[in-house]
């Protein structure tokens, strides 16, 4: 009885301690600030890598630049002039865009997708359990502002918070946004992160650790619970997707909730929020709820997990997303 006394005890100072260290890492920070900082700690003259692909009607510019991998399809012949900003979410880079960024480029999209620092092929600039979204926010804003005009932002998982965050802290002003399964709009842990700790009692501990978030994917099967529906005839098996992921702050979750986050409501970006009904990590309840909020369009994708870029309907939802678009965007 005296032992397992003393291993509650130093269990419960152990929380106490790791949850002081969040708050500081968390509370009273200048988000704003911290956004319009420029964070990249890679010299301008690091080694730079550079390859172009082409295909039958358009091209493939990979780059790595001063600490950020690129990727670039360039249609030969565009139909429209605004560009798209591709954002991916927690442990996934840029290739993740792969299948959709193909699409558009035949149908006259130019699209850029970047990996964050740490993510894909991106250097890590900080350690990641010290990474925050106004850190990687930061850095999506240098990637929009290196377009030529205002482009539509495109974000993942994380990358919808991103661009939640995006239009509260630096402008409200894009032509357009597209959410693929995003986070929920008001609280990550009552609408995202507590079912999955409920599913999963050993998660919080894990992650708790050294507030990283690679337990959620500590396996392929992990992996393919959390983001794919139908593993067998995704475009990625679970094998190969585990093998792409990298890892992931913990703190990117627990800062998307009061009250370090509280959600704007309607904006002027013309919005569409797109959720997979089989998505195991957030509810469609909770999705239909956050689009409702932001006055967004709202289009729930059938037998779809997660990752709605690599479920075998992956065709279908880049035409609706296309089709969005061409109507709104020049």
């Amino acid at each position: 009885m005296k032992k397992s006394s003393i291993l509650l005890g130093l269990a419960a100072g152990y929380t106490a301690v790791q949850g002081v260290w969040m708050a500081q890492q968390l509370l009273g920070r200048d988000v704003a600030a911290e956004i319009h900082t420029n964070h990249n700690t890679t010299p301008p003259t690091a080694l730079r890598q550079r390859a172009v692909t082409q295909r039958p009607r358009y091209d493939i510019i990979h780059t790595i630049e001063q600490g950020i991998e690129r990727i670039t399809y360039r249609p030969h012949r565009p139909r429209f002039h605004t560009p798209l900003v591709l954002q991916h979410g927690m442990w996934h880079g840029a290739w993740c865009w792969r299948p959709w960024q193909e699409l558009w480029a035949e149908w006259g999209w130019e699209s850029h997708a970047h990996s964050l620092p740490g993510h894909g092929q991106s250097p890590t600039q900080r350690p990641i359990r010290t990474c925050t979204l106004d850190y990687y926010l930061s850095f999506l804003r240098q990637e929009v502002a290196r377009q030529y005009e205002k482009p539509v932002l495109i974000g993942h998982s994380m990358g919808g918070a991103l661009i939640q965050w995006y239009l509260k802290y630096v402008g409200d002003d894009l032509p357009a946004a597209v959410l693929a399964a995003p986070w929920v709009s008001h609280s990550m842990l009552g609408d995202g992160l507590l079912p999955l700790i409920q599913r999963d009692p050993t998660l919080l501990p894990r992650m708790m650790l050294d507030w990283s978030a690679t337990p959620f994917v500590r396996s392929p099967a992990r992996a393919a619970q959390c983001f794919l529906h139908n593993p067998h005839q995704a475009l990625l098996t679970p094998a190969e997707l585990y093998q792409q992921l990298g890892p992931e702050s913990a703190l990117v979750l627990f800062q998307h909730n009061p009250p370090f986050w509280s959600p704007p409501g309607k904006g002027q970006t013309p919005l569409l929020w797109l959720a997979g009904q089989e998505d195991t990590l957030l509810p469609a309840t909770a999705e239909r709820q956050s689009a409702a909020h932001y006055g967004a369009e709202y289009h729930p994708i059938p037998s779809a997990g997660h990752n709605l870029m690599l479920e075998p309907s992956y065709e279908e939802t880049a035409v609706l997303i296309h089709r969005w678009l061409a109507e709104r965007v020049r």
